[in-house]
């Protein structure tokens, strides 16, 4: 068995354009759901976390600026770790998500 990274991005939102609380509480469920069956056939290794939106940025001598801020419309919101026999079959438990009815990962 080897061990693959699944990394989530999620679209840049602004106060504006951030989902309902009913929207997030069923997008919570639809991904929890999708966690607990990858974690029932022993194919979960780490839920890893969410990450923060803020950060540094540490230059060539020793230069550190507030960031990341860079002009992109998603960014990197977590990851998980998962156990699979190959990559295609980690792809399969990947896509999961995605047909259990959830369309974009918290974080």
């Amino acid at each position: 068995m080897n061990e693959f990274l699944l990394i989530f991005r999620r679209d840049f939102e602004t106060r504006e354009t951030q989902p309902s609380p009913e929207h997030l509480q069923n997008m919570m469920k639809d991904w929890q759901n999708w966690m607990g069956s990858i974690a029932a056939r022993n194919k979960l290794v780490s839920s890893g976390n969410r990450l923060a939106d803020d950060g540094r940025v540490v230059k060539p001598g020793a230069l550190v600026t507030n960031g990341p801020y860079v002009e992109i419309k998603e960014a990197i919101g977590g990851y998980i770790l998962i156990r699979a026999e190959s990559l295609d079959e980690a792809a399969e438990i990947s896509k999961g998500f995605l047909r259990e009815g959830a369309r974009t990962a918290p974080g």
